[in-house]
């Protein structure tokens, strides 16, 4: 019976590693996963607002959307436009 020993260096390489990898597997889903359109509860994660900021967005004009059998769609592409001109979210 053969007796293996890990040293802490062992550890310590193995979790660089392993860390390594799981970041080139998150770069590859987030490349390839971005939706054309969001609903209204993944633009209020992705820009940190509540309901009722995005509702007052869309009133405004700020941020447009379509809605489709009661629920808002809005394009990534205006969600970046939108942070790119440097609106201020109130």
């Amino acid at each position: 019976m053969e007796v293996d020993f890990i040293t802490k260096n062992d550890l310590e390489n193995f979790r660089a590693a392993l860390l390594n990898d799981i970041k080139g597997l998150m770069q590859n889903s987030q490349t390839f996963s971005r939706k054309e359109w969001l609903k209204a509860i993944e633009v209020r994660k992705l820009l940190g607002v509540s309901n009722g900021t995005l509702q007052s967005m869309r009133v405004k004009g700020t941020l447009r959307s379509s809605k489709i059998g009661g629920i808002h769609y809005y394009r990534y592409t205006d969600i970046e436009n939108l942070m790119q001109q440097g609106y201020a979210l109130k």
